[in-house]
Order: structure tokens, then sequence, then C-alpha cells
């Protein structure tokens, strides 16, 4: 019976192609368009991600600041500044700290490689820093490590565009010497790409890394310009958090609840953001996606209306000769589905094609790398089926309840 429809649906394709182009393409179209914007959402998505985490996940960021309460006869408005001590006393105190690193920061300080003349800034650190904010060398080269911090060694680690500033693309910097503010350091180490979309004093891509030894040597700044920071887990955050201010707060003689005394940028905070707000994302691409192919089933839906007008005759015969109501609303039933399921699977290849192609147009920096994902797939697979049942359903029973005295008076 299956074959008798089959060669029916292919008789009536043959002889009106344009309306079958027509109905095909509505329901191709739709199906391309929730697989298409669910991959590109889940790319856009990752990416993003990607990126965001770049300068480091889970950390915090510490500034001084300006105290906002008087605290024990002391007025409010004073100049908090942090320091090495108070870093080595807050690793010290607080054994949640998974790491911790002081920053010291020297803004356009002249960089020379023989002929080569540039201006960069200098960043002092301590090695943890590194693991914190994603800073990974190159093969070949390493970041920083406690030897070169205990021996104020006069060591540098570049950031890749940096690098390739100086030394070209092709040129292998580590061993080579290059002078920083006038002084001989060694390359030991390029930064690995990254992506990298938020930063709070400059991509690292553009900086050069030295131990924070060496950096106090140099430069003789006795004050921290920030701290970073990382507790061992998320569970332990908020406390680490709180005991940070309550250390400073006794050794700067402020007020721990003060959060005005310490600038802080909590970037857990901004990860849960980024979290619903690129899944609201995602929802409102499927919701668009839906909606074009709901679009499409109303297209199908208005077409077999059409077919059950063309052929009323048709109908009425094979009723007069026997046909149960049953077997007519199968017949416009299986049609519909076949029809939906031909054109979904046509927007599945078209989509499952696009997406391996992307990655050859080298855009994985803009948009991330699509993905078809199961979840989408068969959610696609059910929206179709219901779609494909709606659609033919109303205009099957309604050719399924024809009187075949007046179809054939038609």
């Amino acid at each position: 019976m299956n074959l008798m429809f089959i060669k029916q649906i292919l008789r009536d394709m043959r002889g009106q192609k344009l309306r079958t182009v027509l109905t095909l393409f509505g329901i191709f179209w739709g199906t391309a368009a929730v697989i298409l914007l669910g991959a590109f959402g889940y790319g856009i998505h990752m990416n993003q991600e990607k990126a965001f985490k770049g300068m480091g996940e889970d950390i915090v960021i510490v500034w001084g600041g300006t105290t906002s309460k008087s605290y024990q006869g002391l007025p409010r408005g004073r100049t908090i500044i942090q320091r090495i001590e108070d870093v080595e006393l807050i690793k010290q105190q607080i054994p949640e700290l998974k790491y911790i690193s002081p920053e010291y920061t020297e803004w356009n300080k002249t960089v020379i490689y023989k002929d080569k003349r540039l201006v960069a800034p200098i960043v002092g650190v301590w090695p943890e820093f590194g693991e914190m904010r994603n800073i990974f060398a190159r093969m070949g080269g390493r970041f920083i490590n406690q030897n070169d911090l205990d021996d104020r060694r006069r060591v540098c680690f570049l950031g890749n565009e940096l690098k390739e500033q100086i030394f070209g693309e092709e040129m292998d910097p580590v061993g080579q010497i290059i002078e920083i503010s006038g002084v001989p350091f060694k390359v030991i180490g390029v930064l690995k790409e990254k992506q990298q979309d938020s930063s709070y004093n400059s991509r690292d891509s553009r900086k050069i890394i030295i131990p924070s030894t060496t950096f106090v040597a140099l430069y003789g700044q006795n004050y921290v310009d920030n701290v970073v920071w990382k507790a061992e887990s998320q569970d332990v955050h908020q406390h680490v958090k709180q005991k940070y201010f309550e250390i400073m707060g006794k050794r700067h003689q402020f007020d721990p609840s003060d959060r005005q005394a310490l600038m802080t940028w909590d970037t857990t905070e901004n990860t849960e953001f980024f979290t619903y707000f690129f899944w609201g994302f995602r929802v409102f691409l499927y919701l668009i996606s839906i909606a074009t192919l709901i679009v499409g089933g109303i297209g199908v839906a208005n077409i077999m209306y059409v077919v059950v007008e063309e052929r009323t005759r048709e109908i009425g015969i094979k009723m007069a000769l026997g046909a149960k109501s049953g077997f007519v609303l199968r017949q416009f039933l299986f049609e519909t589905m076949f029809l939906t399921a031909f054109g979904g699977l046509m927007g599945f290849l078209f989509s499952a094609t696009i997406v391996k192609l992307f990655p050859r147009l080298n855009l994985e920096a803009y948009v991330g790398i699509p993905e078809i994902s199961s979840f989408v797939s068969l959610g696609t697979i059910a929206a179709l089926l219901i779609i494909a049942v709606l659609a033919g359903y109303f205009p099957a029973r309604r050719a399924a309840t024809m009187d075949p005295v007046k179809a054939l008076k038609i």
C-alpha cells in the first residue's frame, strides 16, 4: 500500500513541479534554518566563552582604593596602597588560595634588538601568574619560574604579537638577548597564541613579562599595581574574598566591609552573566528558526488543501469504488509526511555540508566553529514530525469526509 502511495506522490510531483518545489523549499529552508542557527549559535557561544576566559578563569584582580568609611578614629578618603609584604602575608594566612601573584607594570618602556627599537609595557609577576592568566609558552620556550624569581634573573617572556614586531614571523627568539630600558634580558619564551577579548591593562600578546624581583630591582617600585588571585574552588571563593579584605583591613586600618578601600574585578560574576546571556541568545536563535520551520509547515498545509481541491473528483471516484475514508486520510497524510521528510532530509544534508566546509574559510576567530548537536538534531526531527502530522491531518480529514456523490459532480 505504501508503494502505491509513493507512486501516486511521484506522479503528482511530476505533474505539479512548481508546487512541489515550493513545498519542498519551505521545509528545506526551515530545517536548514534550525540546524544552521543552532550550529552557529553554539560556535559563537563557545568562541566567546573561550575568548572571555583568555584573560583567566575564576580569577579576581585587586587594586588599591580609597576608603569610604571612617574607622577607629581615622577619616574616610584615605588611599590604600598594596605592597609586596601584603601579598606574602595573604598567601601565608589564606590556605584556600590556589594561586596569587603581585603585578607591577611600567608603560611604554624602550625595547631594542639590533637595529629595531620600539616601546612596550613591562610587567613583573610571580610564576603563578601564568597559570591564572592562561599564559602558556610555545613549544621550545617556558614561562618564568621560581629560580628566576629567587635569583632576580634578567629573563623575559614575550607576547606573540610583540615577538613578531621584534623578530619577525620566522625567527625563534628563545635564547636571544634584547635590551629593556637599557638592560640586557634573555628571552626564555613566547606566548602561545590565544583568544582574549577582556583585559584590564592591555592584551597579553603585546606585553613583556619579567620576574617581579627583577622588576623591582630595575625600576625601584615599592608598591604593587594590582594583585591577581584564584581560590581553590568556587565553594571557598567568597570566603577567600572576605578574608582578603579582613587581612588588608587589619594591616591598613580600614573597615573590612568597606568595598571601596580595595577595588576588585571578580571575573566569576561576569562568567555567570556571560553564561546566562549566551544561553538566552541561543534560545532566541532557536525560536527564530522554529518559527521559520512553522511557516514552512503552514505552506505545506496550504499546498495540501490545494491538492485536495484539485483531486476532489479523483477522491470521489475512489470512494465510489469502495475506498474507505481511512484509506483516503492515510494517503494524503502519507503524502504530506513524505514531502516533509524529503525536504527535511535535504535541509539536513545542506546544513551538514555548510558546517563541514565552514572551517576552510578561516573565520573561527570571529564566529567560532559551528557544530551540529544531537539535541538540536533530535529536536528538529521531532518538530518536523509534529509539523508534518498537523499540516497533513486537516487537509487529509477534509478529503476523507467528502461526500462521494458531491465530489463526482465537481
